[in-house]
């Protein structure tokens, strides 16, 4: 059974910036693509970014293209997700999500977090 643990959600002004990280237990966490998806209330869970199990591919939505970006350190087992510009659209709860490729199919995901929630002040 592998564990994801999200931290670094909280509260900011719009044009801040947030990180998030997401540390897994899994013992061969490098084998792993993971994702990041969001959830707004009243909405779909969305996928936000994708890296592959080396971190050399990277996968992102339109709408955080330039202002999101999403790195690893597989000897740390942990993911993170650095958000700059934030608007007050980007309020959602953030889940990662851990699989074999990066999908924007959230049920192609094995495991994921709990979540941890962003919101965005304008």
């Amino acid at each position: 059974q592998v564990q994801l643990v999200e931290s670094g959600g909280g509260l900011v002004q719009a044009g801040g910036s947030l990180r998030l990280s997401c540390a897994a237990s899994a013992r061969t966490f490098s084998s792993y693509a993971m994702g990041w998806f969001r959830q707004a209330p009243g909405k779909e869970r969305e996928f936000v970014t994708g890296i592959n199990r080396s971190g050399g591919s990277t996968y992102y939505a339109d709408l955080v293209k330039g202002r999101f970006t999403i790195s690893r350190d597989n000897a740390k087992n942990t993911v993170y997700l650095q958000m700059n510009s934030l608007k007050p659209e980007d309020t959602a709860i953030y889940y990662c999500a851990l699989g074999w490729v990066v999908t924007t199919a959230p049920g192609s995901y094995e495991y994921w977090g709990q979540g941890t929630q962003v919101t965005v002040s304008s």
